[in-house]
């Protein structure tokens, strides 16, 4: 079993930076994709980005300006740095992981963009 957990989500003013954190636990041999969804209020989840186990970094074409996915394999963790806030990022952000072609979610963090 895989245990997902995402940190770092919070009240912001527009403009401003958050950064979020995810760790995957449990009986991991080896951890192939990790990435970032979110879903706004109504919409459906969507896809952030992913950063694969040999470090490529993929994002989705309106996340490329302000959002960065770092990865550290030696603790299982994925990293979304988020700049320049807006409040159309307004949203639960959650972490994805992919564990011999099972992909595992987190419950999801709120990250609210608002004045």
């Amino acid at each position: 079993q895989v245990s997902v957990v995402e940190s770092g989500g919070g009240l912001v003013q527009p403009g401003g930076s958050l950064r979020l954190s995810c760790t995957a636990s449990g009986s991991i041999f080896s951890i192939d994709a990790m990435g970032w969804y979110r879903q706004a209020p109504g919409k459906e989840r969507g896809l952030v980005g992913f950063i694969t186990s040999g470090g490529e970094i993929h994002y989705a074409d309106s996340m490329k300006c302000c959002f960065t996915i770092s990865r550290d394999n030696v603790k299982n963790m994925v990293y979304l740095q988020m700049n320049s806030l807006k409040p159309v990022d307004t949203a639960v952000y959650y972490c994805n992981v992919s564990v011999e072609s099972f992909r595992y979610w987190g419950q999801g963090t709120q990250v609210t963009v608002s004045s």
